[in-house]
């Protein structure tokens, strides 16, 4: 995958983790960084567990990253002391 292809399934899997963890997000920037790290994330879950992790810009993937994401994010809060509201 190239880098626009990340950046691309970063933006929209950090926007959609973000509002299933927290109902707002963390900022574009911010959004696509923990977008990416989750897509990364997933893939090594999903990995782990035998099934293929991201694999290109689809629906798959963006499952997957999306997962990776929610787990990134649920981490980050965690982490920063930073509540849902």
């Amino acid at each position: 995958m190239g880098i626009i292809s990340w950046i691309i399934l970063g933006v929209v899997a950090g926007f959609i983790g973000s509002k299933i963890v927290n109902k707002s997000g963390q900022g574009m920037i911010m959004d696509i960084v923990l977008g990416i790290v989750g897509a990364i994330v997933g893939g090594v879950i999903f990995s782990a567990f035998g099934a293929s992790g991201v694999t290109g810009l689809n629906i798959w993937s963006l499952i997957v990253a999306v997962i990776g994401s929610v787990v990134v994010l649920w981490a980050y809060h965690q982490i920063s002391g930073k509540r849902t509201p």
